[in-house]
């Protein structure tokens, strides 16, 4: 028997079970839908209930496809092993799967390595059944692994070509962390603030005795709940009436008329309304309390809080790491990215922050394309907002390695890349009168005319602190930042059109892409001041201009370092928005060090000052001088989130399906980091230790893929490392030393300085 395990995922866009396989001893070690954690799911009243084919009155998962696709992980203990074939068994009845009968479909033993992306090529799915499948694969050798355990999928009540399959919300149920008494007012600390419900149970001596509730998410210095927090920041107050003895009390929120406007994401009804919120009070309750008599039911997509790690020799970057990872969790209560609680409402660039860091903290990937294809229908005002969707797309494609959605969506993508704007100088505008009703159509916005905004806010207003969050950027009939992301939206679009059969197309954008990059070189290169101007009608340069052309490859080698010596020159001078492209510029320049000054900052442009503010999820502003009206739950703030796993720790696909990906870490002056990074084939697990004489990396690579270290040269006088104790021989490229590929397995790597 072979020594490879198996970890089964089933996705139906990405439904999938986890199982894992070994040839002595089988044993389930959890399910997975939608790259979440089960396949069988059912809430009922308002609970989820797993493992279950009974039939309930809540929500459960339901597949839609009339051809999903299957997955699963190979868990491995050999070094290089991979999957050489596989053979899939769907059948209608445990007892034939039993007997290795698959009346559905038995793919026989099939030739190939792919693992995540099986397409179901069975005997019609029939409406409302359920179904039950195994598989078993064979390694590098030709040894067969022997057959995993079985797993559950359940088809909906209609099926069609294509559509992504989601998680029903999720309720936790939590307990206080502290009660204290301060006066006649009880106060309660639930550690976090989250989205979610509240649940009393109070014992009253007379019937009708008032208590009065408050929620909040601030508290003054003295403990007691802020009342007026200003902005968005919430508050809430309730009267609740009690029935003499001890009853449970739920209490109902009063919908919000902003974010529950014909624009805001609803929740839905076998939820309810939620608050966001961390602190309760009551007023006028005489009898103690105690812990399990208050409970905060939190609500979210279902989220692996164990999925993801990451920790260091940097206490002010473990808490941030800890603040943006929390901050995901907090804010899919919606189901579907949303900007925070005060409008409720999808965006794209929320939505690209939102996704990326999805995928550093958890195996999950549905509710990313879910929101993703939500927006492509449903676009809103601004320029680069637009043309984020391509963004997503490709990041879907990158990180899951499924084209499904790239091709039932791309024409629409095709229309979010805004060629009618172009012009014969290879740049877009919006100035120059070419919007038309036509080409609101298909990029399926409602107004009249889209517009630029760089940055959020792009101008002073609400109270707020100086100009507006866009370093001063000059707005031209051709403006850069547009622009940086048109190239960008076209560079993607090459390698989503070519994956999907489009060649004609990919060559197309391709030409595109070139002309606009040679645009970026000719017209708006400041040869002087030696920094990318914000438009062809102005001479003022600015971060965003700058950081963005880095962030998306417009800036050539021989460019590199005088547009790093500005953007370093600029400091924060962006939003937390901003912030994503400018910690990607500053990592793909190599500044490891002036990335982890800005993650570990502890000015008031900080991510630190969030938590210093009291804030436990990420806001909408880096603080409320800045932008008097934001929220405490924006998890466009949570950049660290995906920059730490990304950039710092370096760990990213280099294939689609991370078949093949890179660590390139670029810790700076941490004397060490540990972390684990979730992925569509399995954990990849990263620990860098450095000291005056040696570097030292732990490596474990998953099954089925392979993986590439890079790290600078500087790092010794010359090219030395080591793998697993043995001379290796390294290539040298744009100044790292870069490993041979490496397979399945657990690695040690020293570079001797």
């Amino acid at each position: 028997m072979s020594t490879l395990h198996l970890k089964i995922l089933f996705f139906c866009p990405l439904l999938n079970a986890v199982l894992f396989l070994n040839a002595q001893q089988l044993q389930v070690s959890g399910l997975m839908v939608d790259h979440l954690h089960h396949s069988d799911f059912q809430v009922v009243n308002g609970y989820p209930v797993i493992g279950s084919d009974e039939e309930g009155d809540g929500q459960r998962v339901e597949m839609a496809n009339k051809k999903p696709v299957l997955g699963w992980e190979l868990v491995n203990t050999v070094r290089g092993a991979y999957q050489s074939a596989y053979r899939i068994l769907v059948s209608s009845s445990a007892d034939s799967l039993a007997k290795e009968v698959g009346d559905v479909w038995d793919s026989g033993m099939v030739a190939s390595d792919e693992s995540t992306n099986v397409l179901y090529a069975g005997k019609p799915l029939v409406p409302n059944t359920g179904y039950i499948w195994k598989v078993m694969i064979w390694d590098e050798k030709g040894e067969a692994s022997g057959w995993s355990p079985v797993s559950r999928f359940r088809t909906a009540a209609e099926l069609t070509d294509y559509q992504t399959t989601f998680y029903p919300l999720q309720k936790t149920d939590e307990a206080p962390v502290r009660i204290s008494k301060a006066g006649n007012i009880i106060r309660v600390d639930f550690g976090k603030a989250a989205f979610g419900q509240l649940r009393l149970t109070l014992n009253s001596p007379t019937k009708m005795e008032a208590v009065t509730v408050r929620l909040g998410e601030a508290v003054h210095p003295d403990g007691s709940i802020n009342r007026k927090p200003g902005g968005t920041i919430r508050y809430a107050e309730y009267q609740l009436s009690l029935n003499k003895g001890i009853y449970t009390y739920q209490l109902q929120f009063r919908p919000d008329r902003r974010n529950t406007g014909p624009q805001a994401v609803k929740m839905p009804e076998y939820i309810g309304e939620v608050l966001p919120f961390r602190y309760v009070e009551l007023e006028g309750y005489t009898n103690e309390l105690e812990n399990t008599d208050v409970v905060r039911s939190s609500v979210h997509y279902p989220f692996d809080d164990f999925a993801s790690y990451f920790e260091s020799s940097d206490s002010v970057l473990n808490a941030v790491w800890e603040l943006c990872k929390y901050s995901v969790k907090a804010t899919t209560f919606a189901g579907i990215y949303v900007d925070g609680d005060r409008e409720r409402i999808p965006y794209e660039a929320d939505a690209y922050i939102n996704q990326l860091c999805h995928y550093g903290v958890d195996k999950e990937y549905s509710m990313a394309r879910r929101s993703h294809e939500y927006l492509l229908h449903r676009a809103t005002w601004p320029t680069e907002w637009i043309l984020q969707s391509v963004l997503m797309a490709y990041n879907d494609y990158l990180y899951t390695g499924d084209t499904r959605s790239v091709s039932c969506y791309y024409e629409d993508l095709k229309a979010k890349l805004l060629l009618p704007l172009r012009d014969a100088n290879g740049l877009i505008s919006t100035k120059t009168g070419k919007q038309t009703k036509a080409l609101m159509k298909t990029i399926h916005y409602q107004g009249d005319s889209i517009r630029d905004i760089v940055d959020w806010p792009h101008t002073g207003g609400f109270g707020m602190v100086g100009n507006g969050e866009t370093d001063g950027f000059v707005f031209t009939t051709y403006n850069a930042v547009v622009n940086a992301f048109h190239y960008k939206a076209l560079k993607d679009m090459v390698v989503l059109a070519t994956a999907i059969g489009r060649t004609e197309d990919a060559a197309l954008f391709a030409e595109k892409a070139a002309e606009t990059y040679k645009a970026f070189q000719s017209l708006l290169w400041d040869k002087r001041k030696k920094v990318f101007r914000d438009g062809i009608d102005t001479d003022h340069a600015s971060l965003h201009t700058n950081m963005m052309a880095l962030a998306f490859g417009l800036v050539a080698p021989k460019q590199e370092d005088a547009v790093m010596a500005f953007i370093r020159s600029r400091g924060m001078a962006c939003s937390v928005y901003g912030s994503q492209f400018l910690m990607d510029a500053i990592y793909a320049a190599g500044d490891a060090d002036y990335g982890l000054s800005l993650l570990t900052s502890q000015s008031d442009r900080s991510w630190y000052n969030m938590i210093r503010a009291g804030s436990t999820i990420t806001m909408e502003a880096w603080d409320n001088k800045y932008k008097p009206n934001q929220d405490w739950n924006h998890v466009w703030g949570a950049v660290p989130a995906n920059v730490i796993p990304r950039k710092l720790m370096g760990v990213e696909p280099l294939e689609p399906g991370w078949k093949t990906f890179r660590v390139r870490p670029q810790i700076g002056s941490l004397e060490w980091a540990n972390s684990k990074v979730p992925t569509i084939k399995g954990d990849v697990t990263v620990s860098c230790k450095q000291d005056p004489s040696t570097y030292v990396m732990q490596l474990v690579v998953p099954g089925n893929t392979s993986g590439t270290v890079e790290l600078p040269v500087e790092l010794t006088g010359h090219p030395n490392m080591r793998i697993n104790g043995d001379p290796i021989k390294v290539n040298i490229k744009d100044g790292r030393m870069v490993s041979p590929p490496l397979g399945a397995g657990n690695y040690e790597i020293i570079v001797s300085r």
